[in-house]
């Protein structure tokens, strides 16, 4: 299973309409390319949010290939859209990862 990780730390004053866009928009936008099997999003605590709160979406496809169909078809527009609409309020940090484990399979 390959797991595309974005972190992402929101500024304070846009943080509650952010967090409402995210969840209501712009996951199920992701989720539509039919490119990922499941999604989470979590916050990330023991953080210093006098600046902003951060937050790990994680989107888990099938392979490899799925995630380059995903990253050449869709994220340039998901991106664009989710960069416009909160310009110079987020920093984002994409990073992609190989499951190897998890509580359901034997380890």
């Amino acid at each position: 299973m390959i797991i595309y990780n974005v972190t992402v730390k929101i500024d304070l004053d846009v943080h509650e309409e952010w967090l409402a866009w995210m969840s209501e928009v712009h996951i199920p936008e992701v989720m539509q390319t039919g490119v990922f099997l499941e999604n989470t999003i979590s916050r990330i605590l023991l953080q210093d949010e006098t600046d902003g709160i951060s937050y790990a979406f994680r989107y888990k496809c099938a392979s490899m290939a799925d995630l380059q169909k995903y990253f050449s078809v869709y994220a340039p527009h998901l991106q664009k859209s989710h960069g416009d609409r909160y310009a110079g309020k987020f920093v984002a940090i994409r990073t992609v990862m190989e499951e190897i484990q998890n509580e359901n399979s034997p380890g």
